[in-house]
């Protein structure tokens, strides 16, 4: 009965009533898509660089990454990796020569970070074939193909077909230079990447450079969704104790950190927002208390003792914010379906945010496990915001509020 008595309390004043679900579906509304926002982005970026930058894990001899040093090889890295498949037959690995060099065309030349690959394992493992937005991944490209971004491609001032000269020190210390022709252009969402990393076939790369092939500066290792990443790195380190195995949060300390406080900045967004409609809860409620004295002073003078007078506001608070929240949820979650089919374009800041490695067009991600968390947000909210106006009526003498006019 205290329900039914409550729920129609709500709609005694409509307007009110309807004000504050309003203003708590729009709190909520914008809390649930900042936060579907804000994971889409964080995703495109994390998806960047798992599978366009990094990879998930990766091996190196122990001194390599600290100057990239060309001598610092993996001698033997084939029978690595077959122990590391060995782990999980869904565990995808490529090796890669990693060196850094010079690259020039006619117009101008600058520093970049060559990788030799095999190309057809390397799709294992990265999508960058995925994002040649000219020419090919190294199909029919005839001797000494290269793939470069459209960032250094503009820098060079050069398009399909054209030839760079890749100068670099072979094994010996001694200069030495070759021709390649660039055979695709690709475009990521990060254009310091795209101006800085060019890809090479690995043999192309050896026989440049007078290797021995087999040889590699590094192991990149893509683990299936199934697999724990930490204990993973663990294990693979453990099987090659003389190797130094990363991850890619030691790869790229400040993703791990953004992505490891990700789910506290969300609910942090939706308690900033929920925090600030308690004070028209709080004042909604109390306006209610105020102006039904006297009803309240009967209620306790026929028998209503103060734990149900208590119950009967609590109630209250927590039908509109529930009634609110809900819609709020539901509104949030339709904007999200047109942004997630449509992306939401923020062209107009995209060569910043592209310098810093995030796409200019998002795609939002609902988090579904969110729900739940934000529903029990929601009644609390009421609950605490139905405190003050519920104990302002419990002090009520009922026969000084019956004689209230």
């Amino acid at each position: 009965m205290i329900w039914s008595i409550a729920w129609r309390n709500v709609w005694r004043n409509k307007l009110r009533s309807s004000v504050v679900i309003i203003a708590v579906s729009l709190g909520l509304m914008s809390g649930v898509f900042s936060s579907a926002f804000m994971k889409g982005w964080m995703g495109q970026r994390m998806d960047a660089v798992l599978l366009t930058e990094l990879s998930y894990i990766q091996i190196h001899h122990p001194e390599f990454k600290e100057n990239y040093e060309f001598r610092y090889f993996i001698e033997d890295p084939d029978p690595i990796m077959k122990e590391i498949k060995y782990l999980d037959e869904d565990i995808k690995l490529s090796k890669r020569m990693v060196i850094n060099s010079m690259v020039a065309s006619a117009e101008t030349g600058t520093g970049v970070m060559i990788k030799g690959i095999d190309p057809e394992i390397e799709m294992k493992v990265s999508d960058i074939n995925k994002k040649i937005i000219e020419g090919t991944y190294f199909a029919d490209a005839g001797r000494n193909p290269v793939v470069i971004g459209k960032k250094l491609a503009d820098k060079l001032d050069v398009s399909i077909k054209n030839k760079i000269i890749l100068t670099i020190q072979d094994q010996d210390g001694n200069i030495t230079s070759g021709a390649f022709r660039v055979a695709g252009i690709y475009k990521t969402s990060n254009t310091g990447f795209d101006g800085s990393t060019v890809f090479v076939k690995n043999h192309d790369l050896a026989t440049l450079i007078g290797l021995e092939p087999g040889k590699a500066h590094e192991i990149a290792i893509v683990l299936p969704d199934k697999l724990d990443l930490e204990e993973m790195t663990e294990i693979i380190a453990a099987i090659n104790p003389d190797l130094l195995t990363e991850n890619w949060k030691d790869l790229s300390p400040e993703m791990g950190y953004m992505d490891d406080l990700m789910g506290v900045y969300m609910y942090i967004i939706i308690i900033i927002i929920l925090f600030a409609l308690c004070f028209a809860i709080i004042n909604t409620m109390l306006m209610a208390v105020l102006e039904r004295v006297k009803e309240i002073g009967m209620l306790m003078a026929v028998g209503m003792n103060k734990v149900r007078v208590f119950s009967m506001l609590m109630l209250e608070s927590i039908f509109l914010t529930l009634t609110g929240g809900v819609f709020g949820i539901i509104l949030g979650y339709l904007i999200y379906i047109f942004f997630r089919k449509n992306g939401l374009d923020m062209s107009i800041w995209g060569e910043g945010l592209e310098a810093m490695g995030f796409a200019a067009i998002i795609y939002p991600e609902f988090d579904y496990g969110m729900i739940v968390p934000i529903i029990i947000l929601v009644i609390l909210t009421g609950i605490f915001s139905s405190l003050y106006p519920a104990f302002k009526a419990l002090r009520l003498n009922p026969s000084d509020a019956i004689r209230t006019e």
